[in-house]
């Protein structure tokens, strides 16, 4: 069965494109290069790419999307687009562009639901999104160090929430920066803004290690322990810095 998010955006695209000033629309994400991944689950992630003058019209004014599917909720996030939910669950992020300012804007590669004669916009990005993944090993597991040092610290003081986000949140985006390091990613559906995603899937082997990485607020000590644990696999890692961290455990 076809996803709704799918049939969504093929039928924006068929609305928008009769209209005079819309030159392309731009499907991101599951509705854009990577359709394989598109499910029931999926939202919709696209650019509106629009003639000169005419981007505060779309903005403004959401006339455009209940045309095909009344929305029932609309939050504009950006200077530049909102998140949208449709009365039928549709849920949606977008932004409106004149094509000059293409050119500034980092995205993932795209696919054009339809793109107008004259328009010059590609769907590869000018603007290269900046890499979450690290090069620097050494720089990551110093980080994750620190974290669970300083998460442990506040633990023990009694600050539970700031250390679960420190060790739980942090230090596990810090072993996750550097995984591909260690391990064959599985797919090559890489969320360039997001470390967490898919990550059951690109390593299926660490997510198996996840729950005992992430316990929850009540055992914050057990999640540090882990995460040391494993890294203390991958690395040389300070012994001074180590000890410490043991001592709080």
């Amino acid at each position: 069965m076809t996803a709704k998010a799918l049939y969504r955006i093929e039928e924006l695209g068929l609305s928008l494109a009769k209209r005079e000033s819309c030159l392309a629309l731009l499907g991101l994400g599951s509705v854009g290069k990577e359709l394989k991944r598109c499910d029931e689950y999926s939202d919709l992630d696209f650019f509106v790419i629009v003639n000169a003058g005419t981007k505060m019209d779309y903005l403004n004014n959401l006339d455009w999307l209940n045309e095909v599917k009344p929305l029932v909720y609309s939050f504009r996030n950006t200077v530049d687009g909102y998140k949208v939910l449709f009365e039928d669950g549709v849920y949606g992020e977008f932004a409106v562009f004149e094509e000059s300012e293409m050119c500034a804007i980092a995205y993932s590669e795209g696919r054009f639901v339809f793109k107008k004669d004259g328009c010059h916009v590609s769907e590869q990005p000018i603007v290269e999104i900046r890499e979450i993944k690290e090069d620097n090993i050494d720089f990551a597991l110093n980080e994750l160090l620190t974290n669970l040092l300083v998460g442990m610290q506040r633990y023990r003081r009694g600050e539970r929430l700031a250390a679960q986000r420190l060790i739980e949140v942090h230090a596990l985006n810090r072993l996750l920066s550097i995984h591909h390091h260690f391990a064959d990613e599985e797919n090559d559906f890489i969320d360039p803004y997001n470390l967490e995603r898919r990550v059951e899937f690109r390593f299926p082997a660490l997510a198996k290690l996840l729950p005992t990485f992430v316990q929850g607020i009540e055992h914050v000590p057990s999640s540090a322990k882990a995460l040391l644990d494993y890294t203390l696999a991958l690395g040389m890692l300070n012994e001074a810095m180590v000890k410490e961290i043991e001592a709080l455990l």
